[in-house]
């Protein structure tokens, strides 16, 4: 039996009803407002460079495991199918979905990390930040503004998918929004639309399943030892019950499918009862709850916790994990402070708006240049200014 869409939920965004973009544009004859959102993003550089930005694994150590690119992929289609389900307005969803993690560094987390302490005394660095700052600023591509100009509900979605966000706003790294929100207010304190909810969910959903998958199929763990994991466990189970003859490989496949399943049945039915408990009427409802909307229920909360504690212990802490961590941040770190010692070693364009600046104004516009960079590139720039074996 086919799958039957709902209809439009009364709490759902209507793109026909968006509160428009800052720079006044006439509209697409053939695409909607979040449509469109979505099209820039996937048209942007910083989307084409998530393809080498690592998720756990630095994208050289093999092409099987995740990358920033192959996420935020694997998020859209969730979030996507989720907001479908709730009636909501999927082109949102999936806008704010792939733009996520467009502000990322090479090496994941360890560059954040790095980048943060070279940036203290500077503004500090926040990847959810630099995300912001790419698609309002840090892309070029059209000649009336900076950025995309992307709708209001889609900016607010980007820098408040996990929740109000004034708590955040005295940060050094936060001084962006702050400036922004002053001329084009974001509503920083309440809670982003059902849609930017969706996306943060889906985000939740395929990390831990793919870092599961990833983290067996690198060899930190087995698939065995899952079984009394909670959450993935039951799944890796069941997967062996039904199937006892079956490859391992396609066992860990058959679980996470579970797994992902599981959770998104979850979401689909947390989101209802809250909706249906809080009498949503309007997406302005959504935004003035204290609390979120779309979520995981209790139950799988703790579950999901048990997970990550296993993962964390397994896999984000081990060796092998550990030693590319190191070697990412030495190479960040050498590289900011030879660009900030030694300007004229810059490409030409970079060299040309560092001169513009003071010291502050000239660290941010280095770190802009690294936090764009994909590990490849990072570890070959790094070769070329380190290494006497290289001269071109």
């Amino acid at each position: 039996m086919a799958a039957t869409i709902p209809p439009r939920a009364a709490y759902a965004e209507d793109p026909s009803k968006s509160r428009g973009r800052k720079v006044a544009e006439a509209e697409s004859l053939t695409r909607t407002p979040f449509a469109r959102d979505r099209d820039r993003i996937i048209h942007a550089t910083a989307f084409r460079r998530l393809k080498e930005k690592t998720q756990v694994f630095v994208a050289h150590e093999g092409d099987h495991f995740r990358t920033r690119l192959t996420h935020s992929l694997e998020v859209a289609q969730i979030a996507r199918s989720l907001a479908t389900a709730l009636g909501l307005d999927a082109d949102l969803a999936e806008t704010i979905a792939l733009a996520h993690d467009l502000g990322h560094p090479p090496f994941g987390h360890a560059g954040e990390d790095e980048l943060q302490i070279q940036m203290q005394g500077y503004g500090g660095f926040d990847h959810n930040v630099q995300t912001f700052r790419v698609v309002t600023k840090l892309e070029r591509r059209y000649p009336r503004f900076d950025g995309l100009n992307l709708t209001w509900e889609t900016l607010e979605g980007i820098i408040k998918h996990n929740g109000p966000v004034t708590d955040k706003l005295d940060r050094p790294s936060w001084s962006a929004i702050t400036e922004f929100d002053a001329e084009y207010d974001l509503r920083l304190g309440g809670w982003a639309s059902a849609e930017a909810q969706v996306a943060a969910l889906a985000d939740d959903i395929a990390y831990n399943n793919h870092d599961v998958d990833d983290g067996v199929n690198a060899g930190l763990f087995y698939l065995k030892e899952l079984l009394d994991v909670p959450l993935i466990g039951p799944h890796v189970a069941s997967a062996f019950a039904d199937y006892p003859d079956c490859d391992h490989g396609i066992i860990r496949l058959e679980a996470v499918r579970r797994m992902i399943g599981a959770m998104v049945e979850d979401v689909l039915a947390e989101t209802r009862r809250r909706a249906e408990a809080a009498r949503l009427a309007s997406p302005e409802d959504v935004r003035t709850q204290d609390h979120a909307v779309v979520a995981f229920s209790r139950d799988m909360v703790e579950d999901l916790s048990a997970l990550r504690t296993f993962l964390m212990e397994r896999m984000y802490r081990h060796w092998r994990v550990n030693r590319t961590r190191s070697q990412a941040r030495r190479i960040l770190a050498e590289m900011f402070q030879l660009f900030m010692a030694e300007p004229d070693v810059l490409p030409t364009e970079w060299f040309v708006r560092a001169q513009q600046r003071d010291e502050a104004g000239r660290a941010r516009l280095v770190c802009d240049y690294i936090a764009g960079m994909t590990d490849r590139f990072a570890i070959e720039e790094h070769r070329k200014l380190f290494h006497l074996d290289v001269w071109n």
